[in-house]
């Protein structure tokens, strides 16, 4: 074959494996639901727990970074601590493994039948559930369809003098063989697949043992890049997580090439012991590089979040999403106790609720991104807060309570809907002000000022009818209705006004459309401040 065929082969098989990696993950992420993410929400609560949860989470996304940005991206969110998503890390690298060795496997040859099963699947079933299946099948059979083009281009390469000479070079110098994995890794975005044609290239005898490793150690530092990348602009804890992870690679990497001979040593023995082809002989060494790496390192989890928090200063500004006051020991000892705390976490509800309306008056003034991004962290911990305080107050209800309890509890369950509604109208603010920054849409001034006013009244009424959920007050609450008359009359007067500066040509169509929607989010937000005090007044 001339070398464009061999390129294109190569080019081509290169695409189809990286696609059945990323078909393969996302249908079984599909096949799983939101459970991956409630799995690494609920079973991180020590770093021991947190890496069976990397590696079981892993397993199912087929990516280590995929594993290590959905850490990344709870701990940005207040999910997780740093602690917890270094543990998660490490299992991420363990599980990681596993690819590898179903490419050991060699079932490449069966890469169409597969396809076949998994085409089948997708399109001739109109069950969900099996197209899922179906997707899984046929990533899987993709992803040796692009191994075996891969290889099939990269077979001339044994017979180069220039390749056999610098494969001799890596196996003299590793750090020359870490550099081009990492470099490899880097551009590819993937280190299941550098992992993979280094299996590839090691089978075909285009390189020994010596060469090969070093190749090995560099993919997993240069797999790290994404989760740099994923971190960019994300909060301190974010950040400081993506470095624990190149720490953790970087770390390993210098242990294992301190103690190279030994370890190849321990390979080959393997390997003839256990009579492994070339493919899983390079399985077993990822395998037992980042299980040794993750065994070492485990016991120093203080030592790494100590580290990244010196290199990377400054405050968590994460949103702290999980409950706090919900412990159920309280229901079973006393129900009373447990509405009392139920309420305390409806109050930090009400809190985010309040910051994130504020952090969307600030983007709309502003339009700076810093703002967008915090909103939909405000409304996504509104949710969870939504979903854990109605699950416990189910709980309550199955208790014996008194006419009190019974009537605070009736006021909680309503108070958590109506929050959870004024997180939807917040979002609803911030997707009009993504419309408007992304169309160019300009507001006038007096607009603008109008806007200014409205938002902070708004605030302000949720404040009071927070502040009288707190104090059982029944005047804060009689006060939150006043002020939310004055939302409903000012929301009549901007839209005359609104109209008056259509007819003078001050302001353009899409600009009223974006400015009377924001209006009208508005108001309804005033709405669910009524409905909350008006719970509050009912109790007295």
């Amino acid at each position: 074959m001339d070398l464009q065929t061999l390129l294109f082969m190569f080019i081509g098989g290169l695409g189809i494996f990286l696609f059945g990696i990323k078909y393969l993950g996302d249908g079984l992420q599909k096949v799983a639901g939101d459970g991956l993410r409630d799995l690494l929400d609920r079973f991180t609560t020590n770093p021991i727990k947190g890496v069976f949860a990397g590696i079981f989470v892993t397993v199912f996304l087929q990516t280590s970074t995929g594993t290590t940005v959905l850490a990344i991206g709870l701990v940005n969110a207040g999910f997780m601590t740093l602690r917890q998503a270094i543990g998660v890390i490490l299992g991420a690298n363990i599980g990681t493994t596993v690819t590898a060795f179903i490419i050991g496997i060699k079932i490449s040859e069966y890469a169409l039948p597969i396809i076949a099963v998994g085409t089948l699947l997708i399109f001739f079933f109109k069950n969900r559930k099996i197209n899922n299946y179906g997707q899984v099948i046929f990533g899987f059979g993709s992803l040796f369809l692009g191994l075996n083009l891969m290889g099939d281009g990269l077979r001339p390469l044994r017979n180069l003098q220039a390749f056999a000479d610098l494969t001799v070079s890596m196996s003299e110098n590793p750090l020359l063989g870490v550099l081009i994995g990492t470099i490899f890794t880097v551009a590819v975005q993937s280190s299941t697949a550098a992992i993979g044609l280094l299996q590839t290239l090691f089978g075909q005898g285009a390189m020994d043992l010596n060469a090969a490793l070093p190749v090995l150690f560099g993919d997993n530092i240069g797999t790290t890049i994404t989760a740099v990348l994923a971190a960019l602009g994300a909060s301190v804890a974010a950040k400081r997580a993506a470095a624990t992870h190149v720490i953790f690679n970087l770390i390993g990497t210098a242990i294992v090439l301190i103690i190279l001979g030994p370890f190849t040593y321990l390979i080959e023995t393997l390997r003839d012991m256990l009579q492994l082809n070339p493919e899983m002989t390079i399985a077993f060494a990822h395998g037992i590089f980042n299980i040794s790496n993750t065994l070492i390192q485990l016991p120093f989890i203080g030592v790494l979040a100590w580290i990244v928090t010196k290199l990377i200063p400054g405050n968590d500004s994460a949103v702290a999403y999980k409950a706090v006051h919900l412990d159920e020991a309280f229901i079973r000892q006393s129900p009373s106790i447990a509405i009392g705390q139920a309420q305390k976490e409806v109050l930090r509800m009400g809190e985010l609720a309040e910051k994130g309306l504020e952090e969307a008056s600030l983007y709309l003034k502003t339009n700076q991104k810093k703002h967008g991004e915090m909103i939909p962290q405000y409304e996504d911990a509104i949710n969870n807060l939504d979903r854990k305080i109605t699950d416990y107050l189910v709980k309550v209800s199955s208790h014996s309570l008194s006419v009190n309890d019974s009537n605070i509890h009736s006021a909680l369950m309503d108070n958590v809907r109506d929050l959870e509604r004024i997180g939807d109208h917040m979002e609803n603010i911030m997707e009009l002000v993504e419309y408007q920054i992304v169309n160019k849409v300009q507001f006038s001034e007096s607009a603008m000022n109008d806007l200014d006013e409205m938002f902070t009244l708004t605030i302000t009424t949720i404040k009071q009818s927070i502040k009288a959920i707190e104090l059982h007050d029944a005047g804060e609450a009689r006060a939150v209705l006043e002020k939310e008359d004055k939302i409903d009359k000012m929301e009549r007067e901007l839209r005359k006004k609104h109209i008056l500066r259509l007819n003078e040509r001050k302001c353009t169509g899409s600009a009223g459309i974006v400015y009377v929607d924001i209006v009208s989010n508005l108001e309804r937000i005033g709405d669910h401040a009524v409905n909350i005090a008006e719970t509050v007044i009912s109790e007295n």
